[in-house]
Parts: C-alpha cells; sequence; structure tokens
C-alpha cells in the first residue's frame, strides 16, 4: 500500500560528529537502544521510525561529508565499522542508510560545486537520502529503463519504476538512477514530497523486513537541472562509487555474522544442554562445542580484518584515485564480501546447530539472522567475487566496472 508521507523538508537540526573516534562512540551508544526491541520489530514488521529519526539526528548519517564541507570525513575504516555495529544490533537499521552514503559518494566524485554545497549540508542536517536505482524485469541489473526527458523549461522529467529501493520509505529525498535520450545514466536527486512520486511499503522479502526496500512510482516527476548529475560514464577512469558501495554491503554481513554468533554464546552458556556423549555438565564444557565455536569465531575475526583491510585499501584510492588504487581497492572490498558472505550465513546456521533444538522456537525469533544474512547476501552474487579476485591474481585483470552497487 501507498506509505504515508513521514517528513517535510521543514529544517532540521542533526548533531555534527567531529571525528571518527566521536562516530564509533556514538554509533555503539545508539547500538545499545537499537538492539534492545530488534527482535519484536523483525516480528512485528514494525516500522522503525523513531529509531531512524535518532539515528540521523544523531550525526552519524553525515559523516561521510568531507571535512571542507563541514563534515568529519571520516575514514572508510570507522564508516565501514559504524555500519558494522549498527548491523550487529539491528540488521536492517544498519542497511537503511547504505545508499545514503553512497548518493553522497556519487556527490563527491561526480557532484559540481553547487549541488556538493547544497546536498552535503542537507546531510549534515540531518536529511535522509534513500535510492531508487535498481529495477525489476530488465535483462540485466544494471539495466535502467527509467526515463529521464527534457521538460522544453531547462529542467527534467522521469517516468518509470523501481524495486528495491532501500531508505526511500523514510527519507526526504531520493536518488534516481535514470537513462537520457543519449543513453547516459544520470542520478536526479528528487524530492520525496515531489508530485508524481509514489513511494509503496510493499517489501517482503522473508530478511531485512524493516528495510523498506520496496517500490517507487515516477509519474511525470519535474526535476530541477542542478539536481541532475553524472552516474556512470564508462570512458570515464574508473572511481570508488562501486567500491564505497561495496563496503558497507559487507559491514552490513559482518555485523549480521556477529550478533548471530554473539546470541550463540549467550544461549550455549546459558540454556544449552551438554550432549550426552560429552560427560560434562555444561554445554560450554563440550569439547567439540567449543571446537566449533573457535572455527566461527576466527571466520567472523578474518572477515572482520579483511573489511578494515579493505577500507585502509579503498581510503588510499579515496584520496588519489589513480586506476591501479581503485582496482586494489575493488579487489580488497571484494575478498572482504566474499569472506563476510560465508561468515554471517555460517553463524546464522551454526547457532542452531550449537544451541540445539530449543534455540528454534519460534517465540525466540533467533532465524531472523540467517534471514538477514541470506537475504542481504543475495545482493550481487559472491561467486562473481571469487572471480575476479582470481583473475586479477592469477591474470593482471582489473575488476570490470560493471554490474550492481
Amino acid at each position: 500500500m501507498p506509505f504515508e508521507k513521514i517528513s517535510t523538508l521543514a529544517p532540521r537540526r542533526a548533531a555534527i560528529i567531529r571525528d571518527d573516534r566521536e562516530a564509533l562512540d556514538v554509533a555503539r551508544e545508539l547500538a545499545k537502544d537499537f538492539a534492545r526491541d530488534a527482535s519484536q520489530r523483525d516480528r512485528e514488521r514494525r516500522l522503525p521510525l523513531p529509531e531512524l529519526e535518532r539515528y540521523s539526528q544523531s550525526g552519524l548519517w553525515g559523516i561521510t561529508v568531507p571535512q571542507e564541507h563541514g563534515g568529519a570525513g571520516v575514514s572508510r575504516v570507522t564508516l565501514a565499522e559504524v555500519t558494522a555495529i549498527i548491523s550487529a544490533a539491528d540488521g536492517s537499521l544498519g542497511q537503511i542508510p547504505q545508499n545514503h552514503y553512497y548518493a553522497l559518494e556519487v556527490l563527491r566524485v561526480n557532484g559540481n560545486a553547487d549541488q556538493q554545497r547544497r546536498f552535503y549540508a542537507r546531510a549534515l542536517s540531518g536529511e535522509r537520502f534513500g535510492n531508487a536505482l535498481a529495477e525489476t524485469g530488465t535483462r540485466t541489473a544494471s539495466e535502467r529503463r527509467t526515463r529521464l526527458t527534457p521538460d522544453g523549461n531547462g529542467g527534467w522529467r522521469i517516468n518509470g519504476s523501481k524495486f528495491y529501493c532501500t531508505g526511500a520509505l523514510y527519507a526526504q529525498w531520493i536518488p534516481t538512477a535514470t537513462v537520457d535520450g543519449t543513453g547516459v545514466q544520470r542520478l536526479a536527486i528528487v524530492r520525496r514530497d515531489s508530485p508524481g512520486v509514489e513511494v509503496i511499503d510493499d517489501w517482503s522479502g522473508f530478511g531485512q523486513r524493516v528495510t523498506g526496500s520496496g517500490t517507487v512510482h515516477f509519474k511525470d516527476v519535474a526535476v530541477p537541472d542542478e539536481d541532475v548529475l553524472l552516474l556512470a560514464d564508462p570512458a570515464a577512469p574508473p572511481n570508488t562509487i562501486k567500491p564505497l558501495a561495496q563496503i558497507i554491503h559487507a559491514a552490513i554481513d559482518l555485523g549480521i555474522g556477529q550478533a548471530a554468533l554473539a546470541d550463540a554464546v549467550a544461549f550455549v552458556r546459558e540454556r544449552s544442554r551438554p550432549w550426552i556423549d560429552a560427560n560434562v555438565e555444561r554445554a560450554a564444557d563440550d569439547p567439540l562445542t567449543i571446537s566449533e565455536f573457535g572455527r566461527l569465531s576466527v571466520r567472523l575475526e578474518g572477515a572482520r580484518a579483511l573489511v578494515a583491510r579493505a577500507g585502509r585499501i579503498l581510503d588510499v584510492a579515496t584520496r588519489d584515485a589513480t586506476p591501479a588504487h581503485v582496482a586494489a581497492a575493488a579487489i580488497a572490498v571484494a575478498e572482504a564480501r566474499a569472506l563476510t558472505t560465508e561468515a554471517s550465513l555460517a553463524a546464522g546456521t551454526k547457532l542452531f546447530e550449537l544451541a540445539g533444538t530449543q534455540s528454534t522456537l519460534d517465540h525466540l525469533n533467533l532465524d531472523r539472522h540467517w534471514r538477514n544474512a541470506r537475504t542481504h547476501t543475495l545482493h550481487d552474487p559472491v561467486r562473481w567475487k571469487r572471480n575476479a579476485v582470481g583473475n586479477y591474481y592469477l591474470n593482471d585483470v582489473a575488476p570490470g566496472r560493471l554490474g550492481t552497487t
């Protein structure tokens, strides 16, 4: 059904986070509260409106705004860690700002000075950018049919439909991927309350239930020329937009896996019964259970380390976007995504194997970790991440620039 508009573009004032340490401190404090009702929100599919308002007003949605525009300009390492912290508390809340940060990176790379000034100020004030990027029914995930046509008065009109529009349900702005008459992909930053915009709350995935990743329709929506910027140009040098988007995805999976491991530890310590052949009094003293926890912890810690390493390499490419640096960043992020995918899914599965039958009781809702991981890791196929990594090291082939973001 259409979703009632939750906000306007009235003036807002969010906190301004000054540096990386403050960003991490704020994220940890918010995560404590967000975790408290995360299971209930998932079970009831209760949209996290008050949590999102607090989240964006905390200043965390402005931390990637460059310092010269008044933001903290945090490192990509910190951005990934903040994302993992929030995702461990609530996987849906961790995913919702992913495309907000993506839009701010498109602005950094492709926006002009006026666009950067205006929209960075919006982000710092606490306004949220959603997305209308992907479409269904196209030949590939990267194909776009939503059209951007001149209106004859120096502006543009948008017509088309989008799906998987994470964050649009909660946003003041909807960055929208379009194709103009020459076939060039452009990003139009559309006001959420523009006439002709219809946001529909029809996301029905079994995981990430409250991300609001549903449909947006555009019917002859007007957008001024100054709010349209280049999205993709195959002739331009490679850039950091896609690796930035992908490292956030890796961090979301990491956080979901860490949450599953934490719940498994608590359950085995407090509720599980030891297997009779172990001859121990506590399930936590079962040597085979201990070994499996060790195996899973190593995988998740390895995934965490790869995400941090990818962030450091991406920071280099952000400062100096040579083709070699961007390729190295893309590969490092692909390595991280390969392992975070495996580790988050393993954590969600091992939770039940190690905790036992009692852990499957419906009222506990522990299956949300696996459901969230399985849903989110389908964003784009990890098998192609491994292929890109192998081709890079074996054949010195830089990763392709097509594919989903």
